[in-house]
């Protein structure tokens, strides 16, 4: 894999200064023109936890996969891509309501990159308080940017009600989001918002839907396992459950 910020891979700059907490976001090349951006949170409060989404280089601009986890974080990437790639990002497409996916959004619409969510995300979002990207589309809808293909997935209700998973065909790569559970994590995380019993028929639907998967990137933590993410994540649901 390439690295193209300065340091380590998951070196976080964390400073407690009264109320604020800025922290340094990561890039990681994953295969062909796929990369993973991974920002920081404290969803408890006190332990920092890594959030992933992806950015793709096509060759008529970038796509992201998410925003980072808050605006600074947003403000990093974009910086970075400008100076590392020079081409405009194009537009954002996040896969469900929390603010890890979507705590960018008005960053984003600051610079004029148009914000994309299913309509179910933009009415949690709006219900919750949570930022709205400005346009919504139907399940399972496919994007064409430039040389690129992405497809939306809605395999059903998981950690949220509305999330959805990304697929890149030509690259063979899933991005799970917060549906997929790292081989990292011992437990099912944040199911405020989770339908439980759903969620491993949701896996299920899932994996069957794409069974020449390559590459699969979780929500959180790291992707080492692949496939196997699957069987992990519905064992530690039905463990939560």
């Amino acid at each position: 894999m390439k690295f193209f910020l300065a340091g380590i891979l998951v070196t976080v700059a964390v400073y407690v200064w009264g109320q604020n907490t800025p922290f340094k976001i990561a890039t990681t090349h994953l295969v062909d023109n796929i990369y993973v951006h991974t920002s920081y949170g404290l969803p408890d409060g006190k332990n920092v936890f890594p959030s992933n989404g992806l950015f793709i280089i096509t060759d008529t601009g970038i796509v992201l996969i998410d925003t980072p986890w808050g605006e600074d974080q947003t403000e990093q990437l974009i910086n970075i891509l400008q100076k590392k790639f020079k081409k405009k990002i194009l537009l954002c497409i996040s896969t469900h309501f929390h603010a890890d996916r979507t705590g960018g959004i008005d960053v984003l619409k600051k610079y004029g990159i148009k914000t994309y969510c299913s309509a179910l995300t933009k009415q949690l979002a709006k219900q919750n308080g949570d930022k709205q990207p400005q346009f919504t589309f139907r399940i399972d809808t496919t994007f064409h940017v430039g040389n690129t293909t992405l497809q939306t997935y809605y395999p059903g209700e998981g950690h949220t009600k509305d999330n959805i998973v990304i697929w890149l065909p030509q690259s063979k790569v899933l991005f799970g989001g917060c549906l997929i559970k790292s081989l990292e994590a011992d437990g099912a995380g944040n199911t405020a918002d989770a339908n439980m019993t759903q969620w491993p028929v949701s896996v299920t639907r899932l994996k069957k839907r794409f069974d020449d998967i390559k590459y699969v990137i979780p929500g959180h933590q790291g992707w080492k396992g692949d496939t196997l993410m699957f069987s992990h994540t519905i064992a530690v649901v039905k463990q939560k459950a």
